[in-house]
């Protein structure tokens, strides 16, 4: 008994290494949870009602690289990052476009994507880019950040050439301070570009190659 309260002193001491690292807890479960939106074709949407699309297959594609199953959670904007950032979520596959802002909040997997920056209109009203006293009062959906501001049927009216210096790489955010997670994660995303996986991904759906760094 009299060894209890020295036993009781080293507890404290011992606790930071209870605490599991983001793989662990994913593969203690063997599932991995990702969260999007679903609300943007080609990205991810529902079609006949079953959610499709270039996010979705990549989510699939990812999970069984690190051999869980896919748990696929639609959610809205206001909680897709701050369900990352709480834990509710593990990840975000939902074209997240790598800002200051985010890094200053998340980690991310390295790119598995550029787009060029764009600007675009609704498909019912394109209409030719004189200059920007066109776009006075009107509200306008931008490829870049987390999602577009406006919703609906979008058209591209003008893109920047050449792009080179004006891309948005595309990334997986999850919580800070997961590093064996973040190399779990590239290295799946490394043998899905290797293998020519994400090339074909970006052929079904965007109709062209994955734009790498």
């Amino acid at each position: 008994m009299r060894l209890l309260p020295g036993l009781m002193l080293l507890l404290p001491l011992a606790s930071p290494f209870a605490q599991a690292e983001l793989i662990d807890d994913i593969n203690d479960r063997g599932e991995l949870r990702i969260a999007l939106e679903a609300d943007m074709a080609p990205f991810s949407f529902k079609q006949d009602g079953r959610l499709t699309g270039f996010d979705v297959e990549l989510a699939e594609l990812l999970a069984q690289e690190l051999e869980v199953h896919s748990s696929i959670l639609v959610t809205g904007n206001a909680d897709l990052l701050s369900g990352v950032e709480s834990g509710k979520y593990d990840v975000a596959i939902n074209h997240v476009a790598l800002t200051q802002e985010l890094q200053d909040r998340f980690d991310f997997s390295e790119p598995y994507s550029h787009l060029p920056a764009q600007t675009i209109a609704r498909q019912e009203q394109p209409r030719s880019l004189n200059s920007l006293a066109m776009f006075q009062g009107q509200t306008l959906g931008v490829a870049q950040g987390n999602g577009f501001v406006e919703r609906g049927p979008l058209v591209t009216v003008a893109q920047k050439t050449p792009v080179t210096d004006e891309e948005v790489a595309l990334v997986i955010p999850f919580q800070k301070g997961n590093p064996a997670f973040q190399a779990s994660l590239d290295k799946a995303l490394q043998r899905i570009k290797a293998d020519g996986r994400l090339e074909a991904l970006s052929q079904k759906w965007f109709g062209m190659s994955a734009r790498q760094p």
